[in-house]
């Protein structure tokens, strides 16, 4: 980089700091861990040689900030696919249920906007559907934030929801389903090439409560990609042309991740593969009635307050599924 030619080749240069930049986010963080590690030698071996309870409280500070600081750079360094330093796009699906699931949909958009929230993430509801009654047919979240995809990967998959439904006068006890996918947003240094030939391009009127001009003008976007049937669509801006950016940016993705589904084929059928959005093929279970429980299929892991979970409490179902995959020997997606 210091080099005089370094920004001869300005695409190349790009790719160099985006490299560096994924690569000091292991290794400041290491080199880090390894200095407080010497000073708390140091500062033990004072000790010792103190014969004294003088240094007590100075050497359990020092070990639980070390212990904590090696369990943040532990999950870090689980975060290594290609694509998990992106922004995301996630997109909510109701599925079977009917209004039951269109009212899971919307719990399940506000759970990861509040998820965002909490780690001071940026968030853009990009596409919005209603379903009619109640809740979200469909809804699309554009989330900002460093490593936004590699913590939200394993998020999709098929969320079933069990509880005493507020639209059953009976008060009976309902399942509903909705389906997650989650996208990695395409940065500059990544060079995804789409002719135009392999592009079908339709506008339509948004609809829904957005106001006047959305619903009278054709300001909604949809781009299909012709060869893989792959197709992404914007409609929550006014202006065709942000709408036409955000469905082009969100095609991309989809075709990224297509691309990643490849690599991880065997392990994405065994463990990832959403199927039908019923029961059957969840990958997460929320049950509120008749008794409270949040439990991951795969990873196993549980938590008995649904609404800490439902408020954005998702860290530890996100833990567990990275470690799985460190387990499984598939986290490091560069090297497949």
């Amino acid at each position: 980089m210091a080099g005089s030619a370094f920004w001869n080749d300005q695409d190349k240069a790009k790719g160099v700091i985006a490299e560096l930049k994924s690569l000091n986010t292991v290794l400041k963080p290491f080199e880090d861990l390894v200095r407080q590690a010497d000073n708390l030698a140091a500062t033990i071996e004072l000790a010792e040689e103190a014969e004294t309870d003088e240094f007590d409280d100075e050497v359990r500070t020092g070990c639980q900030q070390v212990e904590s600081d090696f369990s943040a750079f532990e999950f870090r360094s689980m975060l290594s696919g290609p694509n998990d330093h992106c922004n995301a796009f996630i997109t909510i699906h109701a599925g079977a249920g009917g209004t039951e699931a269109c009212d899971w949909a919307e719990m399940l958009l506000r759970m990861y906007l509040m998820w965002a929230e909490s780690k001071r993430f940026s968030t853009q509801i990009t596409d919005r559907e209603d379903g009619g009654t109640a809740g979200i047919q469909e809804a699309s979240i554009h989330i900002k934030g460093e490593y936004a995809y590699g913590y939200l990967r394993g998020e999709t998959g098929v969320h079933r929801l069990v509880r005493i439904s507020p639209y059953d006068s009976a008060s009976r006890r309902h399942t509903s389903f909705a389906s997650i996918d989650v996208l990695p947003e395409v940065d500059d240094t990544i060079d995804i090439v789409l002719k135009d030939d392999d592009l079908k391009r339709d506008v339509f009127r948004s609809g829904g409560p957005g106001g006047q001009h959305q619903n009278k003008t054709e300001s909604g976007v949809r781009y299909t990609h012709l060869p893989t049937g792959v197709a992404a669509e914007s409609r929550s801006e006014r202006s065709q042309h942000k709408n036409d950016i955000n469905a082009l940016a969100t095609l991309k993705a989809k075709l990224i991740r297509l691309e990643e589904e490849k690599r991880e084929a065997e392990f994405a059928k065994k463990y990832d593969d959403k199927g039908e959005v019923s029961f059957g093929n969840q990958i997460r279970s929320y049950v509120l009635q008749p008794y409270q429980i949040v439990k991951d299929l795969r990873t196993g892991h549980e938590v008995g307050n649904p609404r800490a979970v439902l408020d954005g409490g998702l860290d530890g179902f996100i833990e567990s599924y990275l470690r799985m995959k460190l387990a499984k020997g598939t986290s490091d997606l560069s090297k497949a």
